[in-house]
């Protein structure tokens, strides 16, 4: 019975060769009834049997010849087996797969590589299935033959995968993300960087020209805009009429919904952005830049683009001495690395009424790693101008709303790497600044806003010097409404001991400052309107937005507001902190100031682990004894820079100093690569205890993720508040 079966298999398979062969020949004159397109549609269901029994039948083929297998009867013939079951297989397969390409939108060069390379791995298989038991046979026909097989089984599943996802579908999260990441905002156009990816990601999978789904080719602009057999795509400026729209909204459950069910389905953010392209006439060649700055379109596409990675630059000269660094670091001045392992320094000088002109020479130590200062608003005059020449290699410097004039920049014209200079709110003024501006070699970028410069004149300047870009701010040209700049906060701190009144402001007149505390962002209508009644008694997060008729709503800002009942009567530190971040020592962590994103923030203390293998390890003590129920802690995260949260915190209290208990422990979520750096807070609760002492143990987190540049290296803990309640 078994003999009689296989001679039956194997006379399908010869069968089967001879059918392919006139399918194939024919294949022009085939008319495939309603019936047979059923069949052919089981294509993708069965291909996959094939694939698995072939490649392991293969396996076999390739070690056939092995001495422990060449003379084991089972392994010969089960070997065999396989290989007819699989060639009947893929006999099945090829077949339903030339029924189905006779279906309309099946086309194109990759389907006719999809069919040869399918159907000659079906005859490549019969022929092994044919000559394997051959005298001439042996184990190099075998191996040759099985690898052969083998590669033509890849070819015909890469056309094929081509055909249903997309030629790129393997390897295009990792070609997309670096041709994102490549892309400068000022070069991004909306169409090409934006919107076809999109196209890419979600359609051309059946919309292409080897498959035509409605005759419908989303490949190119070209095709995009002559649209399918249903009619034109897109009606420009108009997204509710739009075709493209239209099947996107659809229910999922619809046969015309699109991408179709089991597709990879469009996100929110991916349909906002397509009805914003076609609302603004959906073209192809305009770029990001060219749209307000508070265009919606403009909005969704830079949030969407991937920032671009910039190449370190590579100094030339040696490092400072790092004593010299932290001597120069004072009540008004930080100076720091502008990059980690960089021998270049970045200086920021503030504190307007305690400035003079010395601050700059106290630099002279470090004249040569300064690439970059920030004189914002201080009462720079021309005749300082000089110092700040003698820092050879300044890249940036900002001299905004300082004293400054266009005449005195000659100074300034011997700075053969300066590429940045910040010039907007002081007095420079057009023929001065149009006499010195050639003298500049390598300059790229001048900021000129709020100068008195006109619209006519900073034409001419930017016609003039072609290679600098000169920045001169928003002018509103009446077309598109004007929009309202966020609310800001007026409580002097957002650290609270028992109640407090929430405080917030607009510097426009009329505007409704809408708020919530609940997470969610603030509506203009179900949101309450801040009316300065609401007092706060917990930890909350208020998010508030400023709405006014006739102008676009601001962007969502936030407030985080703590309660901390209790302050320590004293407090010490067991270990040393970070000799860079100090900030007010011991007294950081009680004196109701919250620091700001960046590590270079006076407000931070901080312990670098990584260096001085110490916990941040801290005893109050409270001269009364106190009720304490949660401790929280405020804290950075920048990944880029290795500032995590903390790995763990231990809360101890008691008494006695030398017999604390342990009363909790806590730990923070870490982040992901790529996130932006936050401010984030942790909160430990537990069983009320009546305390004198608390120790708080605050734990780096000894090794970073693999993810990041310095995995398994220690990473910098940075708090700046504590919370006692």
């Amino acid at each position: 019975m078994h003999i009689r079966l296989k001679r039956f298999a194997e006379q399908i398979l010869f069968a089967s060769n001879i059918f392919i062969a006139f399918l194939l020949l024919f294949e022009n004159k085939l008319v495939i009834p309603p019936w047979l397109q059923t069949i052919g549609r089981m294509h993708p269901l069965i291909l996959h049997f094939p694939i698995v029994i072939l490649l392991l039948a293969m396996i076999m083929e390739f070690f056939r010849f092995r001495t422990e297998n060449s003379g084991n009867t089972f392994y010969r013939n089960y070997s065999q087996n396989l290989l007819l079951v699989g060639s009947l297989f893929a006999a099945v397969t090829v077949t339903m797969g030339l029924f189905l390409s006779r279906e309309e939108g099946y086309s194109g060069e990759t389907l006719i590589w999809h069919k040869w390379t399918g159907a000659a791995l079906f005859f490549i298989a019969s022929l092994i299935y044919l000559l394997r038991n051959k005298s001439w046979y042996k184990a190099a026909t075998a191996k040759a033959a099985a690898l052969m097989t083998v590669v033509a089984l890849v070819l015909t599943g890469h056309y094929g995968a081509a055909i249903t996802h997309g030629e790129n579908f393997i390897f295009e999260p990792v070609s997309s993300q670096k041709e994102m990441a490549a892309m400068p905002l000022e070069k991004a156009e909306v169409f090409k960087d934006v919107i076809k990816p999109i196209f890419e990601q979600k359609c051309v999978s059946c919309h292409n020209p080897d498959k035509m789904k409605g005759e419908l080719v989303l490949t190119d602009s070209k095709s995009i805009l002559k649209g399918g057999k249903t009619g034109k795509l897109f009606v420009p400026g108009n997204p509710s009429l739009s075709l493209l729209l239209k099947r996107i909204h659809l229910s999922v459950d619809d046969k015309k919904h699109m991408p179709p069910i089991g597709k990879t389905q469009l996100t929110a953010e991916e349909i906002t952005l397509l009805a914003l392209w076609v609302k603004e006439n959906a073209g192809f060649s305009k770029k990001v830049i060219a749209l307000p700055a508070t265009d919606s379109l403009r909005i969704f596409a830079v949030a969407r683009l991937k920032p671009v990675i910039k190449q370190e630059e590579v100094f030339d000269f040696a490092a400072a001495d790092e004593e010299t660094i932290k001597k120069l670091n004072n009540d008004y001045r930080t100076v720091s690395e502008v990059a980690r392992e960089s021998p270049a320094l970045s200086v920021n000088i503030y504190n307007r009424s305690a400035f003079n002109a010395s601050q700059l020479d106290e630099l002279e130590e470090v004249k040569k790693q300064i690439v970059s200062l920030n004189l914002n608003k201080m009462p720079v005059k021309d005749s300082e101008l000089n110092r700040i020449s003698k820092f050879e290699n300044l890249r940036k410097l900002d001299l905004n709303f300082t004293d400054i004039t266009a005449k005195g920049l000659k100074e300034l014209t011997s700075l053969k790497y300066l590429y940045s200079l910040a010039l907007s709110g002081t007095k420079i003024n057009f023929k001065d600044l149009e006499a010195v501006i050639p003298a500049f070699k390598n300059l790229k970028t001048i900021s000129v806003w709020d100068t008195g410069l006109s619209s006519s004149e900073l034409e001419k300047l930017q016609k003039a010097n072609a290679k600098i870009n000169f920045i001169g701010g928003f002018k509103d040209d009446g077309k598109k409404p004007l929009k309202l700049n966020i609310p800001q906060i007026k409580n002097s701190s957002t650290i609270f001991s028992q109640t407090i009144p929430l405080q917030l402001k607009h510097p426009i007149k009329g505007v409704d400052i809408r708020f919530t505390t609940n997470g969610l962002e603030p509506d203009s209508i179900n949101s309450p309107v801040f009316d300065g009644k609401t007092i706060l008694s917990q930890n909350t997060t208020i998010k508030a937005k400023a709405f006014k008729t006739g102008w676009l709503s601001s962007d969502v800002v936030t407030f985080d507001f703590f309660r901390s009942a209790y302050k320590p009567d004293s407090v010490n530190l067991l270990f040393p902190l970070d000799r860079v971040h100090q900030a007010e020592g011991a007294k950081t962590f009680f004196n109701s100031k919250l620091g700001v994103i960046g590590a270079n923030n006076p407000a931070w203390a901080n312990n670098w682990a990584a260096v001085k293998e110490n916990d941040m390890t801290l005893v109050c003590e409270f001269k009364k004894p106190v009720p304490i129920s949660s401790v929280g802690l405020h804290y950075m995260i920048e990944e880029d820079t290795g500032i995590f949260p903390p790995e763990l915190v231990e809360i101890w209290g008691g008494s006695n100093p030398k017999q604390l208990k342990l009363l909790t422990k806590i730990t923070a979520a870490l982040p992901s690569k790529w996130d932006k750096p936050s401010l984030k807070s942790v909160e430990g609760k537990f069983k009320t205890e009546t305390v004198t002492y608390l120790k708080i143990v605050a734990k780096p987190l000894k090794k970073m993720p693999k993810w990041h540049r310095d995995k398994d290296k220690k990473a910098l803990l940075l708090i700046d508040e504590m919370f006692l309640n």
